[in-house]
């Protein structure tokens, strides 16, 4: 029997002065919705604490789409922190919703928001805190169904066993329909089969439990997985994609918390989807095609925005902002507009191809604190392989504009382990860098206080990705690389950072694996591990350990070369992007041949507009 809803907000409140941040488990924030009447409840969950996901913009749109319709609920849950968690565990308190703080095992839907392949036993905590059952084939008639959703589901089969139904692609009109389909089975009295039935047909949705996983000589050792006969799933379910993004109000941040956030600012989502074609970002392939708001919806967006939560932060967030054919047009105004008040307006990351005077002005009108710029490879050579499309001429014009504009500190991205990356390529990094700061100095004078970080992460071949055959780096040979890149920066003003290369040996792993990889994901939780991306909670040894105890060699696995002509474990889920366009990709990758930006050029091929029945929708011209 299905848990009862009721407030359970006394059984937490006397454990408050007992853990650290109790203001993460507060509920009635301002601007946050409260419990509608009607009888159909839905709970979005991010599995990590209320402070890295409270700003998610995924469960922000999803909190405000679902809200709308008559008859449902929808509210909000974040994992706990390990000292509320174990508490709750020793006082019998399941995990609870924020807004109403009744029992997740007490809703009729649960969906999670996976950000990255290192929530993975963070869903299995959520889940077991709830009482949910963390594998969907255990679930009882009247359990929750276990919705999955967001930027790492492109290889979902590590996870897919605690899934009742993952959306793959843009979530707003398509949460509506499976929520639709859950309500009108329980009115009917279906059985839970049946709604899992009715769910696969809702395009953009997957249903592993139809699905069974079949290794032959044609897949690689994970398998594959195939509709099991009968089900009527398809062989291949093609995401779902919002076509048009204006139709849609951006002003989803309502809400304002009681405590510091990561990004303690007002996100305002200004476009969605890349056409640059870089060939390690799963993300500029999975969420084409390019979608532009006009300007005027953006800045009046942000001003609303600011106006309601007071934020003195806004963000505008995409995955290539500076792309926006009216981002100039949108600065400028925000400009004019927010002068005086104290309110500054940013950008995740800015193109070094794009970034000339006006632009450099524009985006730091209101401070000169750092910008960040993102290279990924130091030498031209590199760049090339990976298309990023940015030459030395551009990076060293970038950062004379930035500099003339006023700015002093600068961050620079790169990553490490790319295919045909050779020590001359690591080397370049630290020229790279050392040649931006000498231009600071020169613009600047040498005592300005120029200074410039770069921060080194290791390369992780992700599905969907024309690098998606290549293994990562072994561990120590990343490890000698990291050295080599210390040694080879003299300069005092170039600091280093790099990531953790057995964390992202985990992160390889999983996203190489199929379904059997859900075994590890369970074992490493039993061991203890929750909260992996943090680094003080990340536990190598635990991960090995668990990796031994179900037969898996996480080197091997992370290091594994898939040849071509395999299937792979994720090509029953598709964004798209033909196998032969990333197959082209890669032989031009080897060559070291560049693609076009089919935003700014003729069509690549890439195949997700013909496929999908969408097209590029630009508010103005980017030539």
């Amino acid at each position: 029997m299905r848990a009862a809803r009721e407030d359970l907000f006394h059984r937490i409140e006397p454990l408050l002065t007992r853990v650290d941040k109790p203001a993460r488990y507060l509920d009635h924030e301002w601007g946050a919705t409260e419990e509608q009447d009607g009888p159909f409840h839905v709970c979005m969950v991010y599995p990590d604490v209320y402070e890295v996901g409270q700003p998610n913009l995924a469960i922000a749109i999803l909190y405000d789409v679902l809200n709308r319709q008559e008859g449902v609920s929808c509210e909000r849950a974040y994992l706990p922190w390990v000292d509320m968690a174990d508490l709750m565990r020793e006082e019998g308190i399941p995990l609870l919703a924020l807004e109403s703080s009744a029992p997740l095992a007490s809703f009729d839907v649960v969906g999670f928001t996976l950000a990255h392949e290192m929530a993975c036993t963070n869903v299995v905590e959520a889940l077991d805190l709830a009482g949910i059952p963390v594998r969907a084939e255990e679930r009882a008639e009247d359990d929750p169904f276990v919705f999955g959703g967001g930027p790492s589901v492109w290889n979902c089969e590590p996870v897919a066993p605690a899934f009742d139904a993952i959306l793959l692609g843009d979530g707003e009109e398509a949460i509506v329909e499976m929520v639709d389909c859950v309500r009108r089975g329980r009115d009917r009295g279906d059985s839970r089969e049946q709604v899992l039935l009715d769910l696969a047909r809702v395009q953009g949705v997957y249903v592993p439990s139809l699905y069974e996983v079949v290794v032959d000589e044609g897949s690689t050792r994970w398998g594959y997985a195939r509709p099991k006969e009968g089900t009527g799933a398809p062989g291949r379910v093609l995401k779902r994609t919002l076509q048009d993004l204006s139709a849609t109000d951006p002003s989803y941040q309502r809400i304002v918390p009681y405590m510091g956030l990561i990004q303690d600012r007002l996100a305002v989502e200004v476009l969605r989807g890349c056409a640059r074609g870089c060939r390690f970002c799963q993300a500029g392939m999975t969420y084409r095609p390019v979608r532009e708001r006009p300007a005027d919806q953006v800045v009046d967006a942000c001003e609303r925005g600011l106006e309601r939560t007071g934020f003195d932060e806004c963000s505008l967030s995409s995955l290539s902002t500076t792309d926006h054919s009216q981002c100039r047009e949108m600065l400028q105004e925000l400009d004019r507009d927010l002068a005086g008040t104290g309110v500054r307006v940013s950008i995740p990351s800015q193109r070094m191809d794009s970034f000339g005077v006006e632009m450099a002005a524009a985006v730091g009108a209101s401070r000169k604190a750092g910008l960040t710029f993102a290279p990924e490879a130091g030498s031209q050579r590199l760049r090339d392989v990976i298309n990023k499309n940015v030459t030395e001429r551009d990076i060293e014009q970038a950062a004379r504009n930035a500099f003339s504009a006023g700015w002093r500190r600068m961050k620079l991205y790169f990553m490490m382990g790319l295919p045909t990356e050779t020590d001359e390529d690591i080397i370049k990094i630290s020229e790279c860098a050392e040649r931006v700061c000498g231009i600071g100095r020169e613009v600047l004078g040498r005592r300005a206080g120029v200074s410039v970080s770069i921060s080194v992460a290791v390369f992780v071949p992700k599905a969907h990705t024309p690098f998606q055959w290549v293994g990562q780096l072994p561990l120590d040979e990343v490890v000698r690389r990291q050295q080599l890149l210390l040694h080879s920066t003299p300069d005092r003003a170039v600091r280093i950072s790099y990531h953790d290369a057995r964390t992202s040996q985990v992160e390889a792993a999983l996203s190489k694996m199929g379904r059997r990889g859900f075994d590890l994901v369970m074992e490493a939780w039993r061991l203890g591990c929750r909260f992996d991306a943090w680094s003080d909670q990340f536990s190598y040894e635990r991960w090995c350990e668990a990796a031994r105890n179900v037969g898996v060699d996480l080197a091997e696995t992370a290091s594994e070369s898939f040849d071509h002509s395999l299937r792979l474990p994720w090509e029953h889920t598709s964004p798209g992007v033909s196998r032969g366009f990333l197959e082209r990709e890669w032989r031009r990758a080897a060559r070291g041949v560049t693609t076009e930006d089919c935003t700014r050029a003729s069509c690549v091929g890439c195949g997700v507009c013909p496929t999908l029945s969408v097209h590029n929708d630009l508010a103005g011209d980017r030539s």
